[in-house]
């Protein structure tokens, strides 16, 4: 009995000696990536229209390259005057932003995580209502090609200012007429 309980307290005295410290990882040893300790969130997704300089053109050039490869060849059906499309569509902000959004939930709805029927998801929440609001005849594009024989670009004016803010922006500026006081 008594060699019994020297060899459990010796157990013991490993045990404590060669455990990693609680929380740790037992691969810290091998030094891998995410096994030393906590893992590093992946960046969160910024609205492309938020980055600027060089951050933005290389998401533009992503999205470009998503849109000509992928997208196009697999959703962009025939354009028309009801599905009208814009060579230049990089130049529609509108149209970017929308399609970056829709290239953000395709890569969350095509991860594993997502499950079996992540991409299916992707085609009924976010693929059908984008392609309709953006090439839609009433759409960001619809004074552009609306035949692939005629190319075309114009954007469209938005609407101006509130009211509200063309009152404030004339009073700030001393408008002739106005009282500021």
């Amino acid at each position: 009995m008594e060699q019994s309980a020297q060899q459990t307290q010796q157990l013991d005295h490993l045990a404590s000696a060669s455990a990693p410290p609680t929380g740790a990882s037992p691969f810290a040893a091998f030094g891998m990536p995410g096994l030393g300790g906590p893992l590093a969130a992946p960046p969160e997704p910024r609205p492309v229209l938020e980055l600027e300089g060089e951050e933005y053109e290389d998401e533009l050039d992503a999205l470009s390259d998503w849109v000509d490869d992928f997208l196009l060849p697999v959703y962009g059906t025939e354009v028309t005057t009801a599905t009208p499309w814009c060579l230049q569509w990089q130049e529609h902000s509108d149209v970017v932003a929308w399609l970056h959004a829709l290239w953000l939930a395709y890569q969350q709805h095509k991860d594993p995580e997502a499950g079996l029927s992540g991409l299916l998801v992707w085609h009924r929440d976010f693929l059908t209502h984008t392609m309709v609001a953006v090439r839609g005849p009433g759409g960001p594009l619809s004074a552009c090609m609306t035949s692939p024989d005629r190319p075309a670009h114009r954007l469209l004016p938005g609407p101006p200012p509130s009211a509200r803010t063309e009152k404030a922006n004339g009073s700030e500026a001393g408008v002739p007429g106005e009282s500021t006081s």
